[in-house]
């Protein structure tokens, strides 16, 4: 059976931002202060949900004859490195890591959106895979975002 490269490119697509939210997110666990205990349980929650959902999408690539992907995005490095800068900055801000985890979700959710909008054939598994994850991505960043805004209304 000869791979469908254009399906794999998707899909190592979405492996890719979600190694991106998994170093992300510990990236964010490592900035947090020792008593941020309800945003590491989030973030680390969150870190292990994206290797999940690597692995499964890993899964389809070999079941479609690829390789999957186990490097990150380029958009990703940059907001790595945005957040190494910011970290310095910010002197660990909850409103700054939740700020910039939620433009990290940003960013999974429009290739999500992306790859679910591509003309690229796929089967409806697949499609259903892509669909739950993207759908649990929201909901995370609905999460992320609700923590931020409270953030402005408990402002020292």
């Amino acid at each position: 059976m000869k791979p469908d490269n254009e399906l794999i490119g998707i899909l190592n697509d979405l492996i890719r931002i979600n190694h991106d939210r998994t170093e992300g997110y510990q990236k964010a666990v490592e900035e947090l202060k020792p008593t941020d205990i309800d945003l590491r349980t989030m973030f680390t929650n969150a870190a292990s949900a994206s290797v999940q959902y690597a692995n499964d999408l890993a899964a389809e690539v070999r079941n479609l004859g690829g390789d999957p992907s186990s490097d990150s995005t380029q958009s990703g490095k940059i907001y790595r490195v945005w957040m190494d800068i910011r970290s310095g900055v910010s002197a660990r801000d909850r409103k700054s890591i939740l700020s910039l985890c939620e433009f990290g979700e940003d960013a999974a959710l429009r290739v999500y959106r992306l790859s679910l909008e591509d003309e690229v054939p796929m089967p409806r598994d697949v499609r259903e895979l892509i669909e739950e994850q993207k759908h649990s991505i929201q909901a995370m960043h609905d999460t992320v975002k609700r923590h931020r805004d409270m953030q402005e209304t408990v402002k020292p």
